[in-house]
């Protein structure tokens, strides 16, 4: 029986998707016997524009749309979809995680691989937003969960003035686990960061700017013109039964100001409109589970769904977490699966691995290797507890940092130690020297806080974790790092530009994939063409698409779709 929510006034609709859908899931059934083919390609036309002004929402969905196509996603018969997205995950962040990985099991590191970089099919994402070389997550994010390019800080709008909310009622775009909440698919979102942050409010919610967060943070103007915070977008079911799992951390943002948190004495909730939005969840998720620690998660197995909110700002990063109160993020992601899995017509997830984003930004490798080994754990729980045969799991980054990975270290060389090393003309067991005469590490950051001249908050020398300062002076030289643990967990690595937190790279990121539909994930794409991607590969969420008419003759979806037509009626 079809779950689609359309109304008896939409009844030959029902009947075209129903119809559209058994057809499509008949494919899927014989998907696991029959032998792998190439994907064929199907050719979409895009018109050609001036870049960027002819760049409009509907071309950049046509664009991404035929670049999936034409690789062939349409061949995928996926029941479920799993997205991991390392936050700031860069390609150097990658390749030093794997030696960090690699090391702390005994080896030299350069052999080591992690979990996604097993997986048979990878591409590269270029990475811009509509309005900058070098993006944000929230920009960047949008990309992938709308299939279009949007302005830095946009979440789930098309691009315009992040600052105008009248502007931007208009402007909000279907994400694809909006439409598998309208296509009867069990939806979930894992996070180590807030769940108001920018990574998951863009699967869910839409705002012009990323910052408006909860009520406090949003302006009286934004507020009159009738725009809402992210946090009661978050816990809002306008397509569906909203998402049956959303763990992360945050919940300052969903708790009003009188409710104290039940986790430090110290704090309270950060809403001033009164409104409890874990009451309101609960109210929408009969049943359901409220949970703020691990002991709570495990205890609530039997809950038809889950909110999770364990900190109430970002999670601790996985070096610091209690672990006996805090769940991992693999932990989170197994929770995630194993509920989800429970619904016979499929689910889709977005896991993100937050925090490599946040340690990037305070110039300290040490946490964010650390936080890309950890994802590297979720993603092998993943597939441990999928299957490929139905189930389609990408990892991805939304953009990159400024770390370097140089110099000319021995094999084996810790990662996060000095170079040692001759450099081209042979190797060495001796530190490797600068002109100066002095050691330098193998990582080093672009710019940032580890910038080694004196700061308001520090003096001149290295520096260590938690480094924000306001004000530098110019070094006298580089330090002698001859007695200094670079390995140490809170060094932070050298930067050449002083900084309070390090900026985003420009350059493009990985992706990885495994599973049905994976074959069309090679080349490199724009970022938007992540969303086609999944969409096209995953015959139920093609099946609703083409039923609101956003179809082209060969059934792919190249019509830019709008959020109303796949809301419930109440």
């Amino acid at each position: 029986m079809s779950r689609f929510r359309v109304s008896s006034r939409r009844t030959p609709l029902a009947l075209t998707l129903a119809a559209f859908s058994t057809a499509l899931l008949g494919g899927c059934a014989t998907s696991a016997t029959a032998p792998a083919a190439a994907p064929a390609a199907i050719a979409v036309p895009v018109p050609a524009v001036a870049h960027p002004g002819g760049e409009t929402p509907q071309w950049w969905y046509r664009q991404g749309a035929a670049r999936a196509a034409g690789n062939g996603a349409m061949a995928g018969r996926a029941k479920n979809v799993i997205l991991f997205l390392g936050d700031g995950m860069s390609l150097t962040t990658v390749a030093a995680a794997r030696i960090l990985d690699g090391q702390r099991r005994g080896g030299p590191g350069e052999e080591n691989l992690l979990s996604w970089e097993r997986f048979p099919a990878t591409a590269f994402s270029k990475t811009y937003n509509t309005d900058s070389q070098t993006p944000d997550s929230a920009g960047t994010m949008t990309a992938i969960t709308t299939g279009v390019k949007s302005h830095m800080g946009a979440i789930g709008v098309s691009a315009g003035d992040r600052h105008d909310c009248a502007d931007s009622l208009g402007k909000a775009r279907l994400t694809w686990l909006q439409l598998a909440d309208s296509a009867g698919l069990a939806t979930g979102i894992v996070s180590t960061a807030r769940l108001t942050h920018a990574t998951p409010a863009a699967t869910w919610a839409h705002s012009p700017d990323r910052n408006w967060e909860n009520d406090t943070d949003l302006p009286a103007e934004a507020v009159a013109a009738g725009c809402t915070d992210i946090a009661r977008q978050m816990v809002a079911t306008p397509y569906g039964r909203g998402p049956q799992v959303l763990l992360g951390g945050g919940r300052g943002e969903f708790t009003p100001v009188e409710a104290r948190d039940p986790e430090y004495d110290d704090k309270v909730g950060q809403r001033l409109d009164g409104h409890d939005l874990v009451a309101e969840w609960k109210a929408a998720h009969p049943g359901g589970a409220y949970v703020w620690n691990r002991e709570q998660l495990r205890a609530a197995q039997d809950a038809p769904a889950v909110l999770g909110l364990f900190e109430p700002d970002h999670m601790q990063y996985d070096h610091d977490r209690d672990r006996a109160a805090e769940p991992s993020l693999a932990e989170l992601t197994a929770e995630a699966i194993r509920r989800l899995s429970r619904d016979p017509d499929g689910f889709v997830l977005m896991v993100e691995g937050g925090r490599i984003d946040h340690a990037n930004h305070e110039g300290n490798a040490f946490r964010a290797l650390d936080e890309t080994i950890a994802l590297s754990e979720a993603v092998r729980t993943a597939a441990e507890m999928t299957s490929a045969d139905d189930t389609l799991i990408l990892v991805t980054a939304d953009h990159s940092h400024t770390l370097n990975f140089v110099g000319y270290p021995v094999r084996g060389n810790p990662i996060l130690g000095k170079v040692r090393g001759a450099g081209e003309d042979g190797g060495s067991a001796d530190y490797a020297r600068d002109l100066t005469g002095l050691p330098y590490t193998t990582l080093s950051y672009a710019n940032g806080p580890g910038h080694t001249g004196a700061s308001n908050r520090q003096p001149a020398g290295p520096k260590r974790h938690l480094h924000a300062p306001s004000s530098a002076e110019a070094p006298e030289g580089r330090p002698d790092l001859i007695d200094v643990d670079t390995e140490a967990p809170d060094y932070l690595q050298e930067a050449l530009v002083p900084l309070k937190s390090e900026s985003h790279g420009g350059e493009d990121v990985g992706i990885w994939a495994r599973g049905p539909g994976s074959e069309a994930v090679r080349g490199t794409v724009e970022q938007n063409t992540i969303y086609h991607f999944i969409v096209q590969a995953t015959p139920r969420l093609r099946a609703r698409l083409c039923a609101a008419g956003t179809c082209d003759a060969k059934g792919v979806p190249v019509e830019l779709p709008q959020p109303v037509e796949f809301q419930q009626e109440r």
